[in-house]
């Protein structure tokens, strides 16, 4: 048995390896075949540091979307409680979605500036003048601490992500299976946590997007 775990081991190891190489050359195609239009890995990156910027604007409405019904259902007063508790369901599942969609921009943006940051260092090797290599230096350094500033700020909103949708799914399985005037009483209480919450996950989202607005910009006047 010992030996077969060693082999399945090897063997996922190879088709991850396998998959890499695979990413790999086709990101080497892509990038080829936009730098032949002209396109270059940084004009790459402001474009996906916009989808981003987008993406996380989407997330915050939706979000917010999210939390106004909670605050309906926890309110009700009457009327049909199914019909709120499925519209608060699909607002979940929208916020999951969204939020998806927020990891696969921030991960697409680290991909490209990271092919970005190796390919702009090996080329520091290229010059033959000390004086535009220097200068170089100093923009790739400036470009780098702007691009930090802004992952950082996009990561400190992604990680709000999880507890926000975490909370968020525990209180639709219970009114799932509790939805009656008593279940919406017990949740009563949550209203001033689930609304600080959604609350600071929006903060950090508006701060994300502030930063990839200056990092958009400040690529553009270069």
């Amino acid at each position: 048995m010992s030996c077969s775990l060693v082999q399945l081991d090897s063997t996922t190891k190879w088709a991850a390896v396998g998959a890499m190489l695979l990413l790999t050359a086709c990101q080497t195609v892509y990038y080829g075949t936009l730098e032949k239009f002209g396109v270059e890995k940084r004009d790459i990156l402001v474009d996906r540091v916009d989808e981003a910027r987008g993406a996380q604007q989407d997330a915050k409405a939706q979000f917010e979307s999210a939390l106004e019904q909670f605050l309906a259902v926890t309110g009700h007063a009457g009327g049909d409680l199914q019909q709120r508790y499925n519209t608060l369901k699909d607002e979940y599942e929208d916020s999951e979605d969204r939020a998806d969609a927020v990891r696969k921009r921030i991960a697409d943006v680290e991909r490209v500036a990271n092919d970005l940051f190796d390919e702009w260092k090996t080329e520091l090797g290229q010059y033959s003048s000390a004086k535009l290599r220097r200068s170089s230096e100093r923009q790739l350094r400036d470009t780098r601490r702007r691009y930090q500033q802004l992952i950082a700020a996009m990561r400190r909103a992604e990680h709000k992500l999880d507890p926000v949708l975490t909370a968020f799914r525990d209180r639709v399985l219970f009114l799932k299976h509790n939805l009656n005037a008593q279940a919406i009483a017990a949740l009563r209480d949550d209203r001033a946590q689930v609304e600080s919450d959604i609350a600071a996950l929006v903060r950090d989202m508006n701060e994300s997007i502030a930063e990839a607005d200056r990092f958009i910009a400040a690529m553009r006047r270069e």
